[in-house]
């Protein structure tokens, strides 16, 4: 009978794996969405700065079911009519409409239900303050996603009069001819 004996050194190396490298420099995902991975706003109220002056924004999170963020990875998002209140020291998004998810079944949301935001014990307190002043309100100016998570920028706003809006309209068609003949001279 023969015997053979394995070194403890030999033992170990037979039973190493060999390790594929694999390229470094390709990113992570080419195809991902826009929307969900930041780069794109999902909403943008445009009407917002023609109706309101925004005097000073705030970053809020979302308290969202499952297919509503779904619904808001495809865009399905208005912000039109939506604003924000201040009520027993939590702030809530109210007239939001998140459309129903196309692939949903029996437990999508409801597109205008009162959605709570998420913010700090301080900024809430801040904006108790400013919001109980005659005139002042709050108004969803954008959704977006940052890191996987759905947010909400609140403009803290007062209503522009038609007067207000004018002088608005007046001062952006001035910035634009200044701005079309400093390129005309240039070419020149």
């Amino acid at each position: 009978m023969l015997r053979f004996e394995i070194a403890p050194s030999q033992a170990f190396t037979s039973m190493a794996r060999s390790v594929t490298q694999t390229k470094p420099d390709r990113p992570k995902n080419v195809k991902r969405d826009p929307v969900a991975s930041g780069e794109r706003d999902a909403s943008v109220n445009r009407g917002a700065s023609h109706k309101y002056s925004l005097l000073e924004k705030f970053e809020a999170g979302l308290l969202l079911r499952g297919t509503e963020v779904k619904s808001i990875r495809s865009g399905q998002v208005q912000l039109r009519d939506a604003y924000g209140l201040v009520k027993d020291g939590e702030v809530w998004l109210l007239n939001a409409h998140i459309g129903p998810y196309e692939h949903g079944n029996i437990f999508n949301h409801e597109p205008l239900r009162t959605r709570k935001l998420l913010l700090h014990r301080e900024e809430i307190r801040k904006l108790i303050g400013k919001t109980q002043q005659k005139g002042l309100t709050l108004i969803p100016t954008r959704v977006y996603f940052r890191n996987g998570k759905a947010k909400v920028e609140l403009a803290l706003a007062r209503g522009k009069q038609e007067w207000d809006k004018r002088e608005t309209e007046r001062r952006r068609t001035a910035d634009k001819e200044a701005r079309e003949a400093i390129a005309r001279s240039r070419r020149a």
